[in-house]
């Protein structure tokens, strides 16, 4: 029909071509359907001239008349395309400002590095709900929150897209195989991103581990909870957006779990020691009788004794910006702690060089207070830069003096927390 049509428009104006081309021009940035229509419009503009001189041929003035007849019909059909490509251009600019990628979307896209799924688009998850989950595999806030979205992920799977941030803290949490270890290790099925650039993390204007965001059909950032806790809230909010995108068979009611190890919630009732940094950077409460040098070898003396939450070194270390480092077996950290739960990020400096340790509470072995990666006696090993959980009390819980003694160099110490 477009071949027989321009064909016509040919034959119509093979005196002067100019103002259809120009329509034409006009036309170009609008789909072929409006073009069939205006082809067709001009078809009938053409049977109506050829009646029009035909009849006119008996008429004194018919040159006037056949003139008079081509400037309206140029006039006309040069408004028609004008008009239906402004009508089109003006939907098309709207549907584009509509589709727009927000920005949190955009730089989820954007990101260079997926694991357990191939790159997400922003088209792919257009219309859906995202739950987008801030973590970074040493942090145990987060790891008590990971029973929940592994159930959401579950429950929801028909209507729910999990996609879990990994923006790291440590250095040694820019290495996607460290990631990609814990991972495997922690059971998670849905989408890993990779944010070792904080591209994402900027994009949400996020400060926190973990932070959890749902994300509505149209790509905008609808609920947000900061931290631990508020489970229930969260669950419902999934509901109801779920709900908002036509998603069958969404129940009413919560999860429940029923988490142990490391992802049990924490005591917070008998919970009363921070999480303590030992690099030099954000350290505190630091208590060895010789002062903290930034990045310089220096033999640590431990004190008499320690009030609650302060900690101190003994032996040769050296103190960096994020870690500490044993230069010189053996060497030891202790710290006064009140809480059911005593962790610490670490690794060894070397991957093939393991460093055994031998953890005491209040001077004896842990017995049945002993945490995960340690026995009854103490002893445990560091082989991987991860969190290790060297304490959990049982009850009563009240104040204690942790040590952890390194019986090689080479270790690398970070955090404590405390749960």
């Amino acid at each position: 029909m477009l071949a027989r049509s321009r064909s016509s428009i040919r034959l119509w104006y093979r005196v002067r071509p100019g103002p259809i081309r120009r329509c034409r021009r006009y036309l170009r940035l609008i789909d072929p359907a409006q073009r069939v229509w205006f082809d067709a419009l001009v078809r009938s503009q053409w049977t109506r001239s050829e009646r029009l001189t035909q009849r006119g041929a008996e008429h004194p003035n018919m040159t006037r008349v056949t003139e008079a007849i081509h400037y309206g019909r140029r006039r006309f059909l040069r408004t028609g395309a004008l008009t239906v490509a402004a009508a089109q251009l003006g939907i098309f600019g709207r549907l584009q400002a509509n589709q727009r990628v927000p920005r949190e979307m955009a730089a989820i896209a954007n990101a260079p590095e997926w694991l357990n799924s191939p790159r997400l688009t922003a088209s792919s998850l257009a219309g859906k709900v995202v739950l987008v989950d801030f973590w970074t595999y040493t942090c145990i806030n987060w790891l008590r929150t990971l029973p929940y979205i592994r159930a959401w992920q579950h429950k929801y799977q028909q209507g729910l897209v999990v996609i879990g941030v990994h923006t790291p803290e440590f250095p040694f949490e820019r290495n996607v195989d460290n990631v990609r270890r814990a991972v495997q290790q922690m059971r998670i099925e849905y989408p890993i991103v990779v944010d070792n650039d904080y591209a994402i993390w900027r994009a949400f204007d996020n400060q926190y581990w973990p932070a959890l965001y749902l994300i509505d059909g149209q790509g905008g950032v609808r609920q947000h909870q900061f931290g631990e806790g508020e489970y229930d809230t969260s669950e419902r909010a999934i509901q109801r957006l779920l709900k908002e995108v036509g998603a069958s068979g969404v129940s009413d009611g919560v999860v429940s779990v029923d988490a142990s190890g490391f992802e049990a919630a924490a005591d917070w009732s008998s919970l009363r020691s921070p999480e303590t940094y030992v690099g030099f950077d954000r350290t505190q409460n630091f208590a060895s009788r010789d002062a903290a040098r930034l990045d310089q070898r220096r033999a640590y003396r431990a004190p008499s004794r320690l009030a609650l939450n302060q900690w101190s070194l003994a032996g040769d270390w050296t103190i960096g910006r994020t870690a500490t480092v044993l230069n010189k077996a053996p060497g030891q950290i202790l710290y006064r702690f009140h809480a059911r739960d005593v962790h610490l990020v670490m690794g060894p400096s070397r991957s093939e060089s393991p460093v055994p340790f031998r953890v005491t509470i209040d001077g004896q072995p842990p017995g049945a207070a002993h945490g995960l990666d340690v026995d009854e006696g103490g002893n445990g090993t560091v082989r991987e830069q991860r969190l290790y959980q060297l304490a959990r009390q049982p009850k009563p819980i009240i104040d204690r003096t942790f040590a952890i003694d390194f019986l090689d160099t080479g270790v690398e110490t970070f955090a404590f927390t405390f749960g």
